[in-house]
């Protein structure tokens, strides 16, 4: 266990290694309830979250989800978010669900406090200590949650969610997550989460499965090249760099940063690559990319990949060296290896193990 944002998390229940083949090949659980969660209600809160974030609300179906970020003026990088259009229910005809990292709540619900649109009609509050959050993900993760829920899972789209009931209480499955797999998120009364997942427990078992945590977290999103917090995104990153100019939405729109990430759509000259080594030496945060014995640019993460058995990396260089195929180094404590840059995601699930396109 591991102090993760103020939140106690496991590195692992049994390795890292295990619990990763068994996402890949059957299915993992992880405990997810460290990520913030901001419920906005009220006729104007699509309103509100429109003229915060850098991709379109205002066109969200009801049950409909999509990735986003938030920008700060210069056009950095606050966050990085999943913004629900929840399916009505009594008492909320409008609501809306901002999933936020862990790392950056305070921050975040701070920043939409200060951008409220005065006398507009909606309001925010931060359900993160009512509501748990569970992963479910892998080749059989609809399967399992399938018996523990009362909804047809397979009749979810991906980047879409439904009101479902869990052990008689009201529940949200969304068809999201964080590691390449195909899988569900479930969000659900925080206190009923603990029999709920020993119920996942159980049925998980039984088909190959097991519990998760924030090590093999790390290694799967890694593998489908899923850009993570305060390693590949920052402040000082723009969404251009990072290769994430699809969740920006730029025409006829106001948000803050707006001008910014136009202006530097056109100057921007980094660029997030993936890069797969020789050997078995990995790779970490803040090492080196080497053209020569130049120093062009800086890994942001990496790892040795159980699937692929190779290490791999994502990192930032000029432009210049980004082309897919170009042959660069690290510098591993002061050993240069060969690395090769290749084209991202490093790992594409079979095709028979779900939908791939992204809402």
């Amino acid at each position: 266990m591991v102090d993760f944002a103020g939140w106690s998390m496991p590195v692992c229940y049994d390795s890292i290694v295990a619990e990763h083949e068994a996402t890949r090949n059957a299915v993992g659980f992880f405990d997810i309830s460290h990520m913030g969660r901001f419920q906005f209600t009220g006729p104007e809160a699509g309103t509100w979250l429109e003229r915060l974030l850098t991709r379109r609300v205002d066109d969200m179906s009801p049950g409909q989800i999509r990735y986003s970020l938030l920008t700060h003026d210069e056009g950095g990088i606050l966050d990085d978010v999943l913004v629900y259009r929840c399916p009505p229910q009594a008492g909320h005809a409008d609501e809306f669900l901002l999933v936020v990292n862990a790392g950056n709540r305070d921050k975040v619900w701070k920043w939409i406090q200060e951008h409220r649109p005065a006398n507009t009609d909606a309001e925010m509050a931060d359900r993160t200590h009512d509501w748990a959050m569970v992963a479910v993900q892998g080749p059989r993760s609809l399967e399992v949650v399938g018996q523990v829920v009362d909804f047809p899972l397979e009749k979810i789209g991906y980047f879409t969610c439904v009101q479902a009931n869990i052990d008689d209480q009201h529940g949200l499955v969304s068809r999201t997550g964080y590691t390449g797999e195909d899988g569900v998120e479930a969000i659900l009364p925080a206190d009923i989460v603990e029999k709920w997942w020993q119920e996942l427990h159980t049925t998980a078992r039984e088909l190959g499965g097991q519990p998760a945590g924030l090590g093999c977290r790390d290694t799967l999103r890694l593998e489908a090249a899923m850009p993570l917090y305060g390693h590949e995104i920052d402040m000082d990153t723009d969404p251009w760099q990072a290769g994430l100019g699809f969740a920006v939405d730029l025409e006829n729109r106001e948000f803050p940063g707006r001008n910014a990430l136009a202006c530097r759509k056109q100057e921007t000259s980094q660029r997030r690559i993936g890069l797969e080594l020789e050997g078995r030496r990995v790779p970490r945060e803040g090492y080196a990319i080497l053209d020569g014995e130049q120093a062009i640019g800086r890994v942001t993460s990496g790892t040795f990949s159980p699937t692929l058995q190779r290490p791999i990396a994502m990192g930032y260089v000029s432009k210049d060296y980004s082309d897919i195929g170009r042959t660069l180094a690290i510098d591993i404590r002061g050993q240069t290896i060969p690395a090769t840059v290749v084209k991202l995601p490093f790992y594409h699930r079979r095709k028979n193990q779900g939908v791939k396109s992204v809402a």
